[in-house]
């Protein structure tokens, strides 16, 4: 009599059935960050108080202001992405999420509406005599202000309360290792308090401790958006995701 020794099998590796939805979600979250130069790109208008009359080329100015759409698309693009999985987890956080990017664009394109205004303007003037040098002036600075405005509330304060409900989400579900919406859950406040101070003219919009209180919320978003672009969500904690019924 042969005796045959039994094979055991081992289990199959479990794999991340929303793999495509954390590429998606992580590449989105890496393109919002194509208009790091734009600060410096724009700060030419701020520079050059001639630059409506003319003074200096435009051309960095519309590439920048090209890249900040593509930021506001990107930007809603991961809250679109990411909502039937933030859902799952906390329906009004995953709301609150999608509100909040959805704003947050519209700020970004009110900002490079009144950029692209600014170049129209300088177009105009360059083909006009005896144009009213202190109006044109004053006109610029105005449209310089109103994009320094939209980008308080836009780029910096909106950041801080995505990071309050997707790291809320990260946090709770374990979708991604929890020192990463850590970073945003702590980051967060500090940007807050940062933007309210520079709301209430405390300090400078590129103080020092401004920039410095937007760090963390920074890292956390690319750290986020290469975690999943490379590794996507933890398969066990996908599985652990409690169903859409149970959440309501």
């Amino acid at each position: 009599m042969s005796i045959t020794a039994g094979t055991s099998t081992a289990p199959p590796p479990v794999t991340d059935p929303l793999r495509r939805t954390s590429r998606a979600a992580g590449i989105f979250y890496l393109i919002t960050f194509v208009s790091i130069p734009t600060l410096a790109v724009y700060q030419g208008i701020h520079d050059q108080a001639d630059f409506v009359l003319g003074a200096g080329s435009d051309t960095g100015v519309l590439w920048a202001a090209l890249s900040e759409v593509v930021v506001a698309i990107a930007g809603v693009g991961t809250a679109v992405v990411l909502f039937p999985v933030a859902k799952r987890q906390s329906e009004s956080a995953a709301l609150g999420f999608v509100t909040s990017r959805v704003l947050e664009a519209a700020g970004i394109l009110l900002g490079v509406v009144s950029v692209l205004t600014l170049v129209s303007l300088r177009h105009d003037v360059a083909g006009t005599a005896g144009a009213d040098r202190a109006s044109l002036l004053t006109t610029g600075h105005t449209l310089a202000a109103v994009y320094d405005n939209a980008f308080l509330l836009s780029q910096s304060l909106a950041p801080a309360i995505n990071a309050l409900c997707l790291g809320y989400v990260m946090y709770r579900s374990g979708l991604v290792p929890r020192i990463l919406p850590t970073l945003g859950l702590i980051g967060a406040p500090l940007l807050l308090a940062a933007d309210l101070a520079v709301f209430f003219g405390v300090l400078d919009r590129s103080a020092a401790i401004a920039v410095f209180a937007a760090l963390p919320v920074a890292v956390w978003e690319l750290s986020l958006g290469i975690y999943l672009t490379f590794k996507g969500f933890r398969p066990a904690a996908v599985a652990a995701l409690p169903s859409v019924q149970a959440v309501r």
